[in-house]
């Protein structure tokens, strides 16, 4: 039954909010609700020690540079405790055809002119044969590829990080406590709902303690424990457009220095993540158990890594979607609980951070159905968004050798992204709302990489000649390979900004 006018009226104030699970999702928002509203809250974190976190979501994307700064997060005491790396973008292989590759990068392509953008010129000057790779115009896609970085002046590099998860939940949890918020070692061991309002009451732990609450919060992973098996909120399955459900990690020796980009390497029945810390090198297989079996998708894992295993490989089986709601009554869910979508554009933190700034900006004096429907329409648009970006790497290949990939190559996409995908086939242009998290050129870099040319450009780039075409690209080409000269190496940075520890030995 939905809250009325009548069970929201008798709510009182949001003074005690409850983080139920701790993990990523759990400290990160008990660190931005203690950062900005703790002097008004008791907030309490309970989580226990025996339950394990899936911890593999250690490549992040530039919106982390900017949830720290908002919190006054040091980067590099952040950088020392997490192992962190630098990360420009991801380098997709084999994913429109076998030994093809391209990188997308966290940064602007050229400059646009105010009648179109950059791409409509470069497709001129292609055609022209006056332009050089669509990458060459961008400063973050040459500096991964050339393994450099530095911060550099007004934020002139767009970067994000890798990094180690369990000890960027310990650093935050350092973090949180610092600034008020209560953890409590313990076991959830049920969820008792007020029988008059249908609300949470309180999370009952092994113990036979309470912990009453205004505000739950759901941090407890794929298991949902308050918003899914307490308030039996559905779950919308997403596998008719993303077909893998099922990964291994494992953590291994570092055998190289760490590159400046994650590496996501498309195998026969999926793809696998490779990710370069300070101290070692993440790896994952991310599969469809409908192609290939459990024991063949670890032979494939366990013979592909480099460098030696530092642990066993560990298990996961998840199913790709998201919540009906992720706010309902007085409980909102976060990370895993939520939504999940796979990790290859590396947006599982990033819905989390965007998950916990719209509460911040919803966050209710009392809760109120206007303030849940606002929240809820703006999760569901930025989970939707996301889940096209990554449903599209997997449809446009070129792929036919395997039955997973020309099961990609023929599904049945989403409208809304058949729409962009034939809007820049046939124009060049691409449909962008202000405000989603990848903006034009990350689909104009994934579609160019993917194989999708336009077969037309705006006309403006047309009334250029080739002679101001060519020095018009030429500029912007010089100030890119200008600016790529004085950045350092990328492992020479990290050894003056964030000296790195001795390398983990295998156990």
């Amino acid at each position: 039954m939905e809250a009325t006018a009548s069970t929201q009226a008798g709510r009182g104030p949001v003074r005690r909010v409850v983080i139920a699970g701790g993990g990523t999702a759990g400290w990160m928002a008990a660190a931005a609700l203690s950062r900005t509203l703790g002097k008004g809250l008791d907030i309490r974190l309970v989580e226990s020690e025996q339950i394990g976190t899936v911890g593999v979501g250690e490549a992040t994307i530039p919106t982390l540079v900017t949830f720290h700064r908002l919190l006054g997060i040091s980067e590099q005491a952040f950088m020392a405790a997490a192992q962190g790396t630098i990360k420009l973008g991801i380098a997709f292989e084999n994913w429109r055809e076998r030994g093809h590759r391209y990188i997308h990068s966290f940064g602007t392509s050229g400059k646009d002119h105010w009648s179109a953008g950059f791409q409509h010129f470069w497709l001129r000057a292609r055609e022209r044969g006056l332009a050089d790779g669509y990458e060459a115009y961008c400063l973050e896609s040459r500096a991964a590829e050339e393994e450099r970085f530095a911060h550099l002046p007004r934020n002139g590099v767009n970067y994000a990080y890798h990094m180690d998860a369990a000890g960027y939940a310990r650093f935050l949890r350092g973090f949180a406590e610092g600034h008020g918020v209560k953890r409590i070692e313990g076991k959830i061991a049920r969820v008792r709902i007020d029988p008059d309002s249908g609300d949470i009451a309180s999370l009952v732990l092994e113990d036979g303690s309470q912990l009453e609450g205004d505000l739950f919060i759901d941090c407890t992973g794929f298991r949902a424990l308050l918003i899914g098996q307490a308030l039996r909120v559905g779950f919308e399955d997403w596998s008719h457009w993303l077909f893998n459900d099922s990964a291994f990690a494992a953590q291994t020796t570092a055998v190289r220095p760490p590159v400046p980009y994650t590496r996501a390497i498309a195998g026969e029945s999926g793809w696998q993540w490779r990710i370069p810390l300070q101290h070692r090198v993440g790896n994952g297989i991310v599969y469809s158990s409908q192609y290939v079996d459990q024991e063949q998708a670890l032979a494939a894992f366990t013979s592909s890594i480099e460098g030696e295993l530092i642990a066993k490989p560990w298990h996961l089986r998840f199913r790709p979607g998201r919540r009906l709601k992720c706010w309902h009554r007085n409980c909102v869910a976060l990370g895993l609980a939520g939504s999940f979508i796979e990790p290859l554009e590396s947006t599982t933190i990033h819905l989390i951070q965007r998950g916990i700034m719209h509460l911040l900006r919803c966050f209710p004096a009392v809760i109120v159905q206007e303030d849940i429907d606002a929240y809820n329409r703006q999760v569901d648009a930025e989970v939707e968004h996301v889940r096209d970006f990554v449903v599209m790497h997997f449809n446009l290949t070129e792929r036919r050798d395997t039955p997973y990939w020309e099961a990609c190559r023929l599904m049945e996409i989403p409208p809304s992204l058949r729409q962009r995908i034939e809007l820049f086939r046939e124009t060049g242009k691409v449909f962008h709302v202000p405000g989603e998290l990848f903006g034009e050129n990350s689909w104009i870099q994934v579609m160019l990489g993917q194989g999708v040319m336009p077969r037309r450009h705006h006309p403006a780039a047309g009334l250029m000649g080739d002679e101001e075409l060519a020095r018009f690209l030429g500029d912007i080409r010089s100030r890119v390979e200008h600016t790529l000269e004085q950045l350092p190496a990328h492992q020479a940075y990290l050894q003056s900004y964030c000296p790195a520890p001795a390398p983990s030995r295998p156990v």
